[in-house]
């Protein structure tokens, strides 16, 4: 099978490309080389490559700064969205995997957790707006197109190698970071909200057994099914430290709209493709900081 990941130099991109390679798969990564807002471009290259199914996990994914340029986000998620699916038609792609996220679903109450697919799309972020868009337009090229779509909504997602940009990545440099300056202080944000986490080898694994099992024009959530405060990301960090620490809060890292709690049912998910998770949480964190202190160690020569 051959299959083309956008997005492929990203966070995720490297781990399902190896993930793909695994199983035999030929891999085509795109990533800046091609812009996914500019449709000729994005065209022209499946044009050229023809491949069976397509993974696009290119967007401009950080929640946070998606406050600051709404407007860029929307051309990035929605319409660079519309271009791949449009370039897919036109190459004959056998299955897309569209790569959407949990912050489409916004404000839940209690009485709706767990988060199912059927749960009401209401974001409250322009990052999550942007990709409930780019899903309403895979619905009309579904139907319209007749080009097989599989929605997927993971909820977070965690491992070496993520960006300091996102919480647990963040929390786990001020960790490997303060191990070796001697420091005990470790800025953060709100830590109260409950997000469901899993480690991004497990995820990638579902992105695949999707492509070959999920079915066309249906959403699927990819997730542990359960809700963990970003404290407990924190605590389990510094239990892992080799010195004491504390956490400050940090008034910039507030957002301007959160989301308290935010958890999934990813029952749809294994009964249609088997799927499981095999990592556990500290796991993830403990790997996750290894990299940090390997990454900084390397920083100082």
């Amino acid at each position: 099978m051959k299959a083309i990941v956008t997005g492929a130099h990203g966070f995720v991109g490297p781990y399902l490309t190896s993930h793909l390679e695994s199983k035999g798969d030929e891999v085509v990564g795109i990533d800046h080389e091609v812009d996914i807002t500019d449709a000729e471009a994005v065209r022209s290259r499946f044009a050229d490559e023809l491949p069976d199914v397509v993974y696009h996990l290119a967007a401009a994914s950080h929640v946070g700064d998606s406050w600051s340029a709404p407007a860029q986000v929307v051309r990035i998620n929605s319409e660079g969205s519309l271009n791949v699916l449009l370039a897919a038609v036109a190459a004959g792609v056998e299955r897309v995997v569209l790569i959407g996220s949990a912050e489409e679903y916004g404000h839940v109450t209690p009485e709706q957790l767990p988060i199912t697919e059927d749960t009401p799309l209401r974001p409250v972020s322009p990052y999550g707006a942007s990709k409930a868009a780019a899903e309403m337009l895979a619905s009309y090229i579904v139907r319209g197109r007749d080009l097989p779509v599989v929605c997927v909504r993971p909820f977070n997602h965690l491992g070496p190698g993520q960006s300091d940009r996102l919480v647990a990545s963040t929390l786990a440099q001020q960790v490997a970071r303060n191990e070796r300056s001697g420091g005990d202080e470790i800025l953060a944000g709100d830590l109260s909200p409950k997000r469901d986490f899993s480690d991004v080898r497990d995820v990638v694994r579902a992105y695949r057994l999707l492509a070959e099992k999920g079915r066309p024009g249906e959403a699927y959530n990819v997730c542990s099914g359960r809700a963990v405060a970003i404290r407990e990301l924190a605590d389990i960090l510094i239990g892992l430290s080799t010195r004491p620490m504390k956490v400050t809060l940090d008034a910039e890292r507030l957002r301007p709209v959160d989301v308290p709690v935010l958890h999934g049912d990813n029952s749809k998910l294994v009964r249609d493709t088997g799927w499981k998770a095999e990592i556990p949480l500290e796991q993830t964190l403990a790997d996750l900081l290894d990299w940090w202190r390997a990454h900084e160690a390397a920083a100082v020569g």
